[in-house]
């Protein structure tokens, strides 16, 4: 029974898919450069025509913390995680005028609801789009994404960027709170959609 509860969270939470032609790809907000670099190597391989990072700052410290992966490449004085992502997708070879922006959201829902905003006020038609997250934060971020955009079809294309992966989560305390922190955040969050 024990195995069975670790499989079902594992597959519940890590969130995956195999990515396709798409409409956009977008990044939450955050500090690593992993989720940036995957979204401009998919744009490389046109998988889609726009890509939207989204993040001003974490709301828990109302600042960005700072790059958290990368620093040596990506050294900017940036003020958002908006401000870091381009600079990541601009130094991976991803144009300038195909990089949308949203630089407000402080939290995972209002990157996809301001997200949305943007794409709507563009003009852009989401059918399908890409989404670049975090490999145990995909599960949540899917969550929100697809209530910003109920009639699209998401393909999560993850990274792992502190080495907790599906297959090892369960070994190590800290990568235990991390992964069932997220169960209880999409428990505890889910109202925020309604």
């Amino acid at each position: 029974m024990y195995h069975r509860f670790i499989e079902q969270i594992s597959e519940f939470i890590f969130a995956e898919d195999e990515p396709e032609k798409a409409d956009i790809i977008f990044i939450p907000g955050n500090g690593y450069s992993q989720m940036a670099e995957k979204a401009a190597a998919l744009y490389g391989e046109k998988y889609a025509p726009f890509v939207l990072p989204s993040g001003k700052y974490s709301i828990t410290v109302d600042k960005f913390c700072g790059v958290l992966s990368g620093q040596e490449r990506y050294n900017g004085n940036y003020r958002t995680e908006w401000e870091f992502l381009k600079d990541v997708l601009v130094k991976n070879h991803v144009p300038d005028e195909v990089i949308l922006k949203e630089d407000q959201a402080t939290f995972t829902w209002e990157n996809a609801r301001l997200s949305r905003e943007v794409t709507d006020k563009a003009g852009i038609e989401i059918k399908k789009a890409l989404l670049c997250c975090k490999n145990y934060h995909a599960r949540r971020a899917l969550m929100y994404y697809q209530r910003a955009y109920p009639e699209a079809e998401f393909r999560v294309c993850p990274c792992c960027v502190d080495g907790v992966t599906k297959e090892n989560w369960m070994n190590a305390e800290e990568s235990i709170q991390s992964v069932l922190g997220e169960v209880q955040r999409i428990v505890t969050q889910f109202s925020l959609m309604m």
